[in-house]
């Protein structure tokens, strides 16, 4: 089962699938060649940084996080860093000694990581100091995320479990029954001040109280079809977005939900395959499909407002917003600037020739992105 789930992983992510067996032949699907188009933009560099050792070759993501002028970063070897968002000078840097999995987690003065022992490591947010070590039942593949009391991890095996942010002493946790056959990932769950709301790998999105890790309800975002375990994956990787009292949240070879926060009725639901987190702006919800097509959904109606399918197969990353585009980067370490407004392409750069795999992070118009080989960079469009 294990060597069944790591082709499904290649069988998403690699540039060129060669897969035989299951199809009775083999079967290659290449990568869309990029199309020439009139820029209308300019991609400035501010600041470029080199931050260790990169993600390395097991399709680990390593997702920055910023808080106020500090923008985090990891390296897949066990360096974590702090560098000022302005500038990209280096506030401190930590070595935990540790193979690390998942990205970077903030809090008010904490910062989180995880290895790939299935430890989640605190530090201090202040000089990278470690407050604590937590040693949890299973790897912890995205962020760990915080509120001012807890944190919480979301375990490959399908438990969310709570820490106090101090000490790092389980509050509780909470276990979601998953399938025999998942990808390798989890979605990163959303902690408010009263409720942690997360999305799992049986299709379910689920809230639970955040003083006893208690129920408060679950809602069937998309159920499995067809006849063979591949067919009937139906994994929530994505985290979900938050708008205006609406959760949106996508799944692989699933669907685009709104769900009400308040008592979780499923406003609208769009067919889509995604593993890639959300983002929105102008009015949209976007999505990365799995297949590479980037999306424009209509936030209230549900409506496809435009499809961009020129990066088909070219392994897209989770989209972000910045100013009058929506960007995403690709295996070949371009970054793809579109207009919100119809996703016809505006800009391109090339930031890493191993490519951008992590998410990307738009503070006060600067996006910052941190591609595979371990270059650190903040742009701004021009």
């Amino acid at each position: 089962m294990k060597q069944l789930c790591r082709v499904l992983l290649l069988a998403i992510s690699a540039l060129t699938i060669s897969a035989c067996g299951w199809w009775g032949g083999e079967v290659e699907i290449e990568p869309a060649e990029l199309v020439d188009f009139q820029t209308e933009k300019e991609v400035k560099v501010l600041w470029s940084r080199s931050v260790g050792a990169g993600l390395g070759d097991t399709f680990n993501k390593l997702s920055l996080a910023v808080n106020a002028d500090v923008i985090y970063a990891l390296d897949v070897k066990g360096k974590v860093f702090a560098y000022d968002r302005m500038d990209g000078k280096v506030i401190w840097e930590a070595d935990l000694d540790a193979p690390l999995l998942g990205g970077v987690g903030v809090g008010p003065n904490h910062v989180a990581v995880t290895t790939e022992q299935g430890e989640v490591v605190m530090l201090s947010a202040t000089d990278g100091v470690e407050m604590w070590r937590q040693q949890l039942s299973s790897e912890t593949l995205s962020p760990v995320q915080m509120n001012s009391e807890m944190a919480v991890a979301q375990l490959q095996n399908g438990k969310l479990v709570a820490m106090d942010i101090s000490t790092g002493k389980r509050l509780w946790s909470y276990d979601s029954q998953i399938p025999r056959l998942t990808l390798r990932g989890t979605s990163s769950p959303i902690v408010a001040s009263n409720v942690t709301i997360a999305g799992f790998a049986n299709g379910k999105l689920v809230a639970v109280r955040n003083d006893n890790g208690a129920e408060l309800w679950e809602r069937q975002i998309t159920v499995p079809e067809g006849k063979t375990e591949l067919e009937r994956l139906i994994d929530i990787d994505a985290r979900p977005l938050y708008i205006d009292g609406v959760i949106y949240i996508v799944s692989y070879q699933g669907k685009l939900v709104a769900v009400s926060a308040q008592d979780a009725q499923i406003l609208w639901s769009q067919n889509a395959s995604s593993y890639q987190s959300l983002t929105a702006g102008f009015g949209n919800v976007y999505v990365s499909q799995a297949d590479g097509y980037i999306e424009a959904f209509d936030q209230r109606s549900s409506a496809s407002v435009w499809r961009q399918t020129a990066l088909e197969n070219r392994q897209t990353t989770a989209p972000v917003a910045l100013g009058t585009t929506v960007v995403v980067g690709d295996f070949d370490g371009y970054l793809h600037f579109m207009s919100q407004v119809d996703g016809h392409f505006v800009a391109r750069y090339q930031i890493d020739s191993d490519g951008v795999r992590g998410d990307m992070v738009v503070v006060d118009d600067v996006l910052y992105v941190l591609g595979n080989g371990g270059r650190l960079a903040a742009l701004q469009l021009n």
